[in-house]
């Protein structure tokens, strides 16, 4: 029954006092209708609209009508829950109200109280007896509609959150759809859902999902190793293995390599040691299986895809050392981890060859760090490690040196640590550096042992080497103890071990020292990687400390444990200290650490922090740099790139240097087609770095900004997430380490983690890898290697004719009539000052102009000439070859091709419009969608003789030993150095190289 439109509800307030059961129902009826505009003069009558909902003389009807009217008044006046009570009890006359002016807002709030008010119950029940049944009818009501509308995941989104995981499974076999439980998946995975409940939602998803069929076509094997990774269950890992053996044995060598790129080394191992030794048909598939999850073949295919691959630009690195002072310790550092970083794993230490004088001059620290360098760029060539460090390598813990060679021995110590990260060396490895730790006299040699020791060991728990790194910190020196701290917290990486935190923390607090201090913290931190809720009560009582480096560590333990799950109250907290801590560097750490929170969603970032790049105070503004540059790595974000290029030119100097290292994260692999700022930022890096008036700090950010931008050969990319889309846990503990740079250079080292080789390397089910050609669907220039740099033109100076007054020029004139009227000719004079010009070249050449964006317009401009050539649509590519993750996408296999993958490259659709920002974006949007790496290929003409790649990586020939180093034992054959197979085949090997460290000027 309409009400016609009036100024006051007065009149029908009246009714609802009339004795007639009627006209109080009729009333309440009205009245629902008159709220929204009359709930100011109606909420004065709520006692009496709340004793007609409790009168046992009108018919339900007219209850249900009471209960909503008061219901919508609480709601107006702000009292939710009592808004949710009453509609509880209005029954069905709540659930048939959806029309009228502001019923909409109205509903739509009581059903979200609804929700929260029953996963709150979900969570807090003992028996299912507890949960009140309207409430119950009420989110049934909302799960059937849902379905019925196909918003399933938005179903499985409170079904996830009130514990239902019975609707899950029913949505699912309703369906038929594993997508949707990847959904439920990653819904789980990446937000703080308790350890126990999110272990409970990944064991009911893994059976749910289909078997693997070998159908390259499955979406759904990304999933099941990103759930068995994060179980970390060998019981359930080595169970699936068995179902795919024999039947489906490339299936499992390939789903063995996946574990491999996400799993932990103890991990791994155990699934090794359980696996069976299987009947005569299966054994040589467990042993190949055992092979693999070792973890060293995906590192040797990683090792041949960079060497072979290596485009770096040796120009920029000599234009760099040329312009910066060798003598000076920040500069010299500079060059060496922009060296580092741009043949990280590339094996080729030509540079260092080249420039022994610049070598020579490295001093203490600087020594140190240059030798830790060789580790990077050997980083996996784990087989010839002794071999490459042997000769800068103290033969006896007891007779390591104590002067300059000390920084020397300490470097190459680790340096070892960085060749065998994840490489799974086993007890060799560890031992050694163990037993240098143990018995060096040398805080140095001691430093660079513990160093390496908790590289090479990250995530092993090994009690003897967590012993060892205690004794040496009881030692209480500053030097060794700081190193001690990081390597305790990365043997016991993110176990959560109460007794060791406990240790560490009391000791810190103890000690005087605060390099100690510092590195404990860290440590800390790094204990309690990944166990969310398990941290809260060390992150509470870190923050509580006074010391500020407690503090420090505090954020950086919130920060890992709750690493790329977006946690809404870790960020609030983040926030929080970023504007209210009384020290600069816990300021700058709370804004840094918000990207190992948000890397998952690199495209919120920028949104995030858009107001912190404008503080007033610099360290904050340096902490929005860098996570900027941690979060949105190798994404070519641009609103990224718009934040941090205005930061380039900060005031500060420590804020240019972060911008100027951020950028080079965010444009690692990107080209000039998909990117708009690279040739730009390349342009600025060298005018930063060759610009000596320029602040020490900035253009020791442009270096390592320069290292970056071309890492690994320009063939790897920096992503904290792996390509199935878990946590890339070398990845992130390795950037938290590089962010300790700021503090002990030495450190930036670890960068070198966090590099991921952008490679499909195809392999047969012999493990070998054969020849042949998949198709890139872009242009070639979308994805291409940047160009290389070109040098400096010799032109010649244009020099200005010299002048000539005006009566000179009027007695020549009349001399040359006077002799064309006698018939003679008259040369013309030239003078010394005068040169000849060719017309193009003269005017258009600008001298000493190498800039990348003159010579991108210029070849830009001689593609628009008549005869230019379209580029093609699309490209063929070779095994080996470099395919970057925003590439993956358009990556196809020729359907008569006689190799196939047995699981998909990418489940990310490629972007609509292969254009500049569309692939940045997308990528950016996305970075769980798959990824190339090792892939297990069928051969579909097993038939035909294969054609194999052979491989380029040989044995390095032990160097001869620097001076002042005691020569290591050769640990493999002597053969070429790796370094040397830069010369041609035909030409013969020169002789072993010595970096000159002993020689200290």
């Amino acid at each position: 029954m309409g009400v016609p439109s009036q100024s006051s509800a007065a009149g029908v307030l009246a009714l609802l006092s009339d004795p007639e059961p009627v006209l109080k129902q009729y009333a309440l009826k009205a009245l629902n209708q008159l709220v929204p505009q009359f709930w100011a003069e109606i909420s004065e009558h709520i006692a009496l609209i709340e004793s007609l909902y409790e009168s046992e003389q009108l018919p339900k009807e007219a209850h249900d009508s009471a209960a909503l009217l008061a219901s919508k008044v609480y709601y107006y006046l702000g009292d939710y829950e009592e808004a949710l009570s009453f509609a509880l009890g209005a029954g069905s006359a709540f659930e048939n109200d959806t029309r009228g002016p502001g019923t909409e807002e109205y509903v739509e709030t009581i059903v979200s109280k609804a929700i929260d008010r029953y996963i709150q119950s979900r969570i807090t029940e003992q028996t299912e007896g507890k949960i009140d049944s309207r409430l119950q009818g009420i989110i049934e009501g909302i799960f059937r509609r849902c379905i019925a509308e196909g918003e399933y995941k938005q179903a499985i989104g409170i079904a996830l959150e009130s514990r239902r995981l019975d609707i899950v499974k029913s949505i699912y076999e309703q369906t038929r759809d594993t997508t949707l439980l990847s959904y439920a998946m990653e819904a789980v995975l990446d937000t703080a859902f308790p350890l126990a409940y999110r272990d409970q939602v990944l064991k009911f998803l893994f059976p749910l999902f289909p078997a693997p069929t070998g159908d390259a076509k499955s979406p759904h094997v990304y999933a099941l190793t990103r759930i068995l990774v994060t179980l970390n269950s060998p019981e359930m890992t080595v169970t699936f293995l068995n179902s795919l053996v024999p039947r489906q044995k490339l299936l499992a060598y390939q789903f063995a390599f996946d574990l491999v790129e996400g799993g932990s080394q103890d991990f791994r191992e155990a699934i090794r040691k359980d696996l069976p030794e299987g009947t005569e048909e299966t054994k040589p598939i467990y042993d190949q299986l055992r092979k693999i999850l070792l973890g060293q073949e995906s590192i040797k295919l990683y090792l041949e895809f960079l060497k072979r691959n290596n485009k770096v630009d040796m120009l920029i690195l000599k234009n760099t050392k040329d312009v910066l002072e060798p003598r000076s310790s920040i500069y010299h550092t500079a060059l060496s981890l922009q060296n580092a970083f741009m043949h990280a794993g590339t094996t080729s230490d030509i540079f260092l060859r080249e420039n022994l004088e610049w070598l020579v001059l490295a001093n203490n620290w600087s020594k140190f760090s240059a030798a830790a360098a060789i580790g990077v760029i050997h980083k996996g060539h784990f087989q010839e490690s002794m071999n490459i460090l042997g000769p800068y390598l103290p033969a006896q813990a007891q007779e390591s040196a104590t002067g300059a060679n000390a920084y020397m021995e300490g470097g190459a110590l680790y340096a070892m640590g960085l060749v065998n990260a994840g490489c799974g060396s086993g007890q060799e490895v560890e031992n050694y550096l163990r037993n240098m730790l143990r018995n060096s006299i040398s805080e140095v040699v001691q430093h660079g042992a513990a160093l390496g020791l908790g590289v090479a060991g990250m995530g092993g728990k090994s009690a003897e080497a967590y012993d060892d790194l205690k004794q040496t910190l009881f030692t209480d020196s500053a030097v060794a103890g700081e190193a001690a701290g990081y390597a305790m917290g990365l043997i016991m990486l993110g176990t959560a071990d109460a007794t060791s935190a406990e240790e560490m923390l009391t000791y810190a607090r103890e000690t005087q020292h605060e390099k100690i201090i510092r590195g404990l913290a860290i440590g800390l931190a790094l204990i309690f990687y990944g166990r969310q809720e398990e941290a809260d009560d060390m992150v509470k009582l870190l923050m509580a400390e006074k010391d500020p480096i407690l503090r420090y560590g505090g954020v950086y333990t919130l920060a890992l444990a709750y690493a790329g799950t977006s946690n809404n109250s870790a960020i609030r907290q983040l926030l929080h200290v970023a504007v209210s801590d009384t020290s600069d560097d816990v300021r700058r750490a709370a804004v840094t650490s918000l990207a190992f929170l948000l890397f998952k969603n690199p495209a919120q970032v920028p949104r995030i922090v858009q107001l912190l790049s404008e503080s007033y105070n610099p360290h904050v503004r340096c902490g929005a740099t860098l996570a900027l540059g941690i979060a949105c790595a190798g994404t070519g974000l641009q609103d990224a790139i718009d934040i941090l290029e205005p930061m380039t030119r900060d005031s500060v100097d420590f804020v240019r240097q972060g911008a100027l290292i951020s950028l080079g994260m965010i444009l690692v692999e990107q080209s000039e087609a998909s990117s708009p700022s690279l040739a730009t930022t390349r342009a600025l890096y060298a005018k930063i770095v060759s610009d000596k008036h320029d602040d020490p700090m900035a253009r020791f950010g442009a270096a390592l900004g320069q290292g970056l931008i071309d890492a690994g050969g320009r063939n790897v990319t920096i992503s904290l997430q792996s390509r199935a889309g878990s946590r890339n846990t070398s990845a992130i503990v390795g950037m938290v380490l590089f962010c300790q740079f700021w503090y002990w250079y030495p450190l930036a080292h670890c960068a070198c983690l966090a590099f991921e080789p952008t490679a499909i390397i195809g392999l047969d089910e012999n493990l070998k890898a054969p020849k042949f050609e998949f198709v890139s669907n872009a242009k070639p220039s979308l994805f291409a290697y940047p160009a290389p740099t070109k040098p400096p033109k010799k032109e010649t100076v244009a020099k200005v004719a010299t002048a000539v007054l005006s009566t000179t020029a009027k007695v020549k004139a009349r001399e040359k009539r006077k002799a064309a009227e006698a018939g003679e000719s008259v040369a013309e004079d030239k003078k010394d000052g005068d040169v000849e010009m060719k017309g193009a070249e003269a005017s258009s050449s600008r001298h000493g102009d190498v800039s990348p964006i003159a010579g991108s317009l210029s070849n830009l401009a001689e593609g628009t000439g008549k005869g230019r050539k379209s580029e093609p649509s699309s490209e063929k590519l070779s095994n080996f070859s470099r395919v970057t993750p925003a590439q993956l996408a358009y990556i196809t296999f020729p359907a008569d091709g006689r190799y196939q993958p047995v699981r998909v490259l990418s489940t990310r659709p490629p972007p609509t419009k292969a254009s500049k920002s569309a692939v940045s974006a997308a990528l950016a949007a996305d970075r769980s969608g798959g990824g190339g790496g090792i892939l297990i290929m069928a051969d579909l003409r097993p038939d035909e003789e294969a054609d194999y790649i052979e491989f380029e990586t040989q044995p390095v020939a032990p160097p001869a030993a620097a001076p002042g180093a005691a020569q290591n034992p050769p640990a493999s054959t002597p053969g070429r150095h790796i370094a040397l197979d830069e010369t041609a085949p035909e030409a013969d090997p020169p002789e072993s190289f010595e970096y000159p460290f002993g020689n200290d000027t």
